[in-house]
């Protein structure tokens, strides 16, 4: 069946190659993007979009641009959204005003206004968890509150809770508490708590998806917020020293792109996809290895600073239990090590980037959120 698919944020990362995917197999795509220059640079232009794809330039916050996108659309992809947890943590408004309020904006017109859309899938996050899930000693299962910034002053950046003596991270489901620890992860949770409250309560399906870490070839270079393998990459490319914060043993679930496009795919086509699913390879990296693997795609030293800096607001660990989407026929195809490669190879095809990761560091110290 062919559908009339609105993605929001479609010129970013994963729209545009959803975009593509959803476009070759003959479906009628619109993309919606604001092409905001933090992702997309100083001077952005056209996405590189299929022909057949069309594209809107405009704001998730404005209804008149809403009303117009949604013109005999029968399937909404909602993935326009501020992202950055760092960053969250000071430019409150702006991500709250773009995440929940453009999320809130899109379901007003879509209640209150003659639409066609029956299914809409948001773009949610694993930091809607925080910590997440840990395994104790003895095998049970619990989950940790935030972490206390007396511990990681003092080097301690282990998770801890009362009365146990050591926590192993595991695989956290969806049915885990939901308690975020940065703006980022409050907005993304509000983005679909509204999603499910609101859209079944008017007749459209809702999918949440909850993504891990996704990285791969096209990738934002120019944001020095969010994408760790794209930040160490600059820094690398530079022949810089790459500050790796806490003890480097930090770990996170590293996604391959082509992989989320594809549970992206599902949750807005298949039939049986309803509610949340967590995206991710189920498998975790520290954050040493990941400098250690990109310096070696790109055939440089791995010049590296492990030192004991944290920022607010970021967590331990994170590996996905993806039972749910499994269930959907989806699997991670793309391991880390060839996604990895697969991307260094883009990057130098790429220009440099200019340093602004230190500038965003530097932001967040004078506000006392990295020490």
């Amino acid at each position: 069946m062919t559908e009339r698919i609105l993605i929001t944020g479609g010129a970013g990362f994963i729209g545009s190659r959803l975009a593509a995917r959803l476009a070759g197999e003959g479906h009628e795509v619109r993309v919606l993007d604001s092409l905001t220059e933090q992702v997309h640079g100083r001077r952005p232009v056209h996405p590189p979009l299929p022909s057949t794809v069309e594209f809107v330039r405009g704001d998730v916050l404005s209804r008149s641009t809403l009303r117009a996108a949604l013109a005999d659309v029968t399937v909404v992809v909602h993935l326009a959204a501020d992202t950055g947890t760092g960053q969250s943590m000071y430019e409150i408004d702006r991500y709250v005003q773009t995440n929940a309020g453009g999320t809130g904006r899109l379901l007003d017109v879509l209640a209150n206004e003659r639409h066609s859309v029956r299914r809409l899938v948001v773009a949610s996050s694993r930091a809607v968890y925080g910590e997440g899930a840990y395994r104790t000693s003895d095998g049970r299962v619990v989950y940790p509150g935030p972490r206390s910034e007396a511990d990681l002053v003092r080097g301690d950046f282990e998770v801890r809770t009362p009365g146990e003596t050591e926590l192993v991270p595991a695989p956290t489901p969806e049915s885990a508490p939901l308690q975020p620890s940065s703006v980022y992860g409050i907005t993304k949770h509000m983005q679909e708590a509204l999603v499910l409250t609101a859209a079944p309560a008017v007749g459209i399906e809702a999918v949440a998806l909850r993504y891990q870490n996704v990285f791969g070839p096209g990738q934002s270079l120019t944001n020095p917020y969010t994408g760790i393998l794209s930040i160490f990459s600059g820094i690398l490319r530079r022949g810089g020293e790459v500050n790796v914060f806490e003890d480097g043993r930090e770990s996170r679930d590293f996604v391959f792109v082509d992989d989320v496009v594809e549970a992206t795919r599902l949750g807005a086509l298949h039939p049986d996809a309803s509610g949340v699913y967590n995206v991710g390879s189920g498998t975790s990296t520290t954050v040493v290895d990941v400098v250690e693997a990109l310096a070696a795609a790109f055939g440089a030293e791995p010049r590296m600073r492990v030192s004991g800096s944290f920022r607010a607001g970021d967590i331990r660990h994170s590996i996905a239990d993806t039972t749910r989407l499994r269930a959907l026929g989806w699997a991670a195809a793309t391991s880390f090590a060839e996604g990895l490669r697969q991307f260094a190879a883009w990057v130098e095809e790429q220009p440099a980037d200019a340093a602004g990761y230190e500038r965003s560091l530097a932001e967040l110290s004078s506000r006392s959120l990295f020490k």
